[in-house]
């Protein structure tokens, strides 16, 4: 007769389970689970990283879980919670899998004006694949392993768990429980679903008869690990390689079939290729208005084709001449074995054309790459990062501007290198390269962002410090936002006002002597030729390292799309 589970508290259950699952981080803001915390240290070697803000919490958070591959644990009080959430957001355009715990009203308390009472759960629906309430202290087990498998699970996402308590204080209370664990649904992906081969061959087909054919390659076949099968299916079938942005990584810039970043926050050179293909190819992606210029690439009435682990995807965007559901590594692997050992098709002429469209965009760069100008060009700023990184690096990039000069001009030179962007939130760059660090330990990490990016989450250069978390953060400094210069250029023209620059510009501020007075290490650099050295001398620093760059505010992103 089995022996019934042993009496633990909710405390000792959550700490012995997330260390089980492979949690070595959990970044939060206190106070809460406090029970839970003491728990961690007596029976884990969970660090709890304690940050000065929830939502940067959630940024590190997902930080950790991109490059890790394993759920990323965060934590919020009650009245941190709303904080929590709107951090979500980015996991969730992200497909990122972390995990957000809160406290939660008491069912004796509600609607009582008790302190700091407000119902968060609804905050948390639009940004969650599971958001749930632990009402009891015997729930704990069966929640936490809920919370893993719908976060790691088919397309992965951001999961809440709500515990009873201001505080979570449930934690406390005891029941007969046991901290039993799935470890399969520790990382993503857990189960790789195998393709129909009817489908497979289907999209094989239409990609040895099309005569200009590119593959665009997303995210999911970044979390799938399909980097080797692109690269070997684009040389087996002579297909040029494009990416979204958060596929950049899959396809070294040096590859012969690569032509760069699709669509908005790209390169020029990739954009025009995708228009000029009769066929474009999506391995693990949406298809949404980033990666196809808001569906103007490819071209309307291109034949598509689609590889999405999520059945839902295909099709959402364009007519599809042939969908495959499944993982896409397996998906590829499979389509490699039917494709056997025929020879490639012959496409001398559009890869002749091909290589032209990126000659040409090379040429025409080529003075903004290696201009001399001080203040630097931020062209000169992202292309210089691409010989300077490590080849080991995990490279962290924020959204806005910093997003389209690195999706341009940032190369990934090495297979070995994480390429982990911002899906939009501006000041996510900083506090999600803490979270990689954590999550990757023992490879640099380089974060690109811009002052305006820097301002959202100064603080945590002292959490950095504390926790010993040695990043490097570049910044792309000109005193301004930017991006939003654009828009206010254009219905400013001609009104014959002039305070438009106070809607945009910053005073102007040293970074490196902010971080200096952190107890990081700051440095300012104001001509190209001391990029090298600061990077260098970062790299060895022993310490988180702020590069303030003076960039040329005058000089404005290409349009995105163009």
């Amino acid at each position: 007769m089995a022996e019934s589970p042993s009496n633990r508290t909710g405390a000792e259950v959550l700490a012995e389970m997330l260390s089980a699952y492979g949690v070595t981080h959990f970044f939060m803001v206190p106070s809460v689970f406090n029970l839970g915390l003491m728990e961690m240290e007596r029976r884990t070697n969970i660090v709890r990283v304690h940050a000065h803000g929830e939502k940067a919490a959630a940024y590190m958070a997902d930080g950790y879980a991109r490059v890790s591959g394993r759920p990323g644990v965060c934590a919020a009080q009650v009245v941190g919670a709303l904080n929590l959430a709107a951090g979500l957001r980015d996991a969730h355009l992200a497909h990122s899998p972390v995990i957000a715990l809160t406290g939660g009203r008491h069912p004796m308390l509600k609607f009582r004006r008790v302190y700091q009472e407000v119902d968060d759960v609804p905050a948390f629906e639009q940004v969650t694949k599971l958001n749930a309430t632990v009402d009891h202290v015997t729930r704990f087990p069966d929640m936490i392993r809920q919370a893993f498998r719908s976060a790691t699970t088919g397309c992965p996402g951001p999961v809440h768990l709500q515990f009873q308590g201001n505080e979570g204080q449930i934690d406390s209370e005891s029941g007969p429980m046991e901290p039993i664990v799935d470890a399969r649904f520790s990382r993503v992906p857990p189960f790789r679903p195998r393709p129909d081969d009817a489908d497979v061959a289907a999209a094989l087909a239409q990609l040895a008869a099309a005569q200009r054919p590119v593959l665009v390659v997303g995210g999911g076949a970044r979390m799938s690990g399909a980097g080797a099968e692109v690269i070997r299916v684009a040389e087996a079938l002579e297909i040029p390689l494009a990416t979204s942005l958060n596929g950049k990584q899959l396809v070294p810039a040096t590859h012969p079939l690569s032509v760069g970043v699709v669509g908005s926050y790209s390169r020029e050179s990739a954009n025009k290729v995708v228009a000029a293909a009769d066929l474009v190819c999506f391995v693990g992606s949406e298809t949404g208005g980033m990666v196809t210029g808001f569906w103007t690439l490819p071209q309307p009435g291109t034949r598509v084709v689609q590889i999405d682990i999520d059945a839902a995807n295909l099709g959402r965007n364009y007519p599809l001449a042939a969908a495959v559901n499944g993982d896409a590594k397996v998906t590829l692997q499979r389509l490699l074995e039917l494709n056997g050992d025929r020879p490639a098709p012959a496409r001398g002429e559009w890869l002749d054309q091909v290589h032209g469209i990126c000659a040409e965009w090379r040429d025409a760069h080529g003075p903004l790459i290696g201009s001399e100008d001080a203040p630097i060009r931020p062209e000169r700023l992202a292309s210089e990062l691409s010989r300077l990184v490590p080849k080991n690096a995990a490279v962290v990039v924020d959204t806005g501007h910093a997003g389209v000069w690195m999706g341009g001009y940032f190369d990934v030179s090495s297979p070995e290198q994480d390429y982990i962007r911002s899906c939009g939130h501006l000041g996510w760059a900083f506090p999600a390269g803490l979270g990689v660090k954590c999550g990757a330990p023992d490879r640099p990490v380089v974060v690109f962002t811009g002052d305006a990016g820097m301002w959202y989450h100064l603080a945590e250069i002292e959490t950095a410090v504390r926790w010993k978390i040695n990043t490097i953060t570049v910044v792309n400094n000109n005193s301004g936002g930017s991006q939003t210069r654009n828009g206010y250029d254009h219905v400013y023209e001609d009104q014959g006002l002039e305070r438009e620059r106070e809607l945009w510009a910053f005073s102007e501020v040293d970074f490196a002597k902010i971080a200096e007075d952190m107890g990081a290490v700051g440095i300012r650099v104001d001509k190209p030729t001391e990029l090298e050295p600061a990077m260098a001398r970062a790299l060895t620093a022993g310490r988180p390292v702020i590069i303030d760059v003076r960039t040329d505010p005058a000089i404005l992103a290409p349009r995105v799309g163009s």
